[in-house]
């Protein structure tokens, strides 16, 4: 049951998260959010090891923990989840927030092989196997009771989901696919009392967008698109992401909800 309205409250106090590509960006924005209100917390990164640590020592290593882990493929996927479940006992929260964006424009006549099979395995394969894993260790965890919550899952989609992207077919395709997951995800697990849902941010000030927003007029044709004239911030998108993991959202699953300034969508 909901909470009452009386002393709101964002407590995830007992609740085990794991938020992929949590070291920088919109993840180490979630991986804050999350601690704050008592999650136990693991986060994976790649390669930026003292930007991992940096954020744990933050948060606090009794709450928070840094794994390493390619997630290229579906390889990596049900290590990870073994690892969380080694460090805290438990998983009831799936954030799925990695993910690559090539920032060159490549027509479609022109786009290499490898980066399209480099762009699906890392946005789409792994979130396979992520969810296959997670949904299996939350399925463990309970009981047969349709009003129990058993886990929430929150994937990280884009508008190029939905409106396509010029010259990143690639990008567009994975983040489209994972707005189609989530719509199936939804209905089949709503049985086992899983939730899942999705944050579809626009542009967002992060690592991945500083090179585009480092070119003036690129910067300035993303910005005419946003009826806030500005981009987001990690922690704007962090916010609802968290929303969705709480108890406050218990009758939202399947729900793709934009974060993107007001930027209107086609399609």
């Amino acid at each position: 049951m909901p909470a009452s309205t009386h002393g709101v409250s964002l407590s995830l106090t007992g609740k085990v998260a794991l938020i992929t590509g949590g070291s920088r960006g919109i993840g180490a924005a979630a991986v804050r959010m999350f601690c704050s209100p008592g999650a136990q917390v693991t986060f994976s990164y790649q390669k930026a090891s003292q930007t991992a640590n940096a954020v744990v020592a933050e948060c606090g290593g009794d709450r928070c923990s840094a794994i390493q882990a390619d997630l290229s493929s579906l390889a990596g996927a049900e290590g990870l989840i073994r690892a969380t479940v080694a460090t805290f006992g438990r998983l009831d929260l799936l954030v799925v927030n990695h993910g690559i964006w090539p920032p060159e424009d490549v027509a479609i006549d022109q786009m290499a092989e490898q980066q399209w099979r480099q762009t699906i395995g890392t946005n789409l394969d792994s979130v396979f196997g992520l969810i296959k894993h997670s949904v299996a260790q939350m399925k463990r965890q309970t009981i047969n009771d349709r009003s129990h919550v058993a886990g929430r899952i929150v994937i990280i989609s884009s508008t190029a989901g939905q409106r396509g992207e010029a010259f990143h077919c690639d990008y567009a395709a994975t983040k489209g696919a994972v707005i189609s997951m989530v719509k199936g995800l939804s209905t089949e697990l709503a049985r086992d009392g899983i939730y899942v849902n999705c944050v579809a941010p626009g542009w967002v000030a992060t690592d991945m967008s500083a090179p585009a927003m480092a070119d003036p007029k690129i910067r300035d044709r993303v910005f005419a698109t946003i009826p806030l004239g500005r981009i987001g911030t990690p922690e704007e998108i962090a916010a609802p992401i968290l929303f969705l993991c709480t108890e406050h959202a218990g009758f939202i699953t399947g729900e793709i909800l934009n974060v993107n300034g007001g930027a209107v969508l086609a399609g």
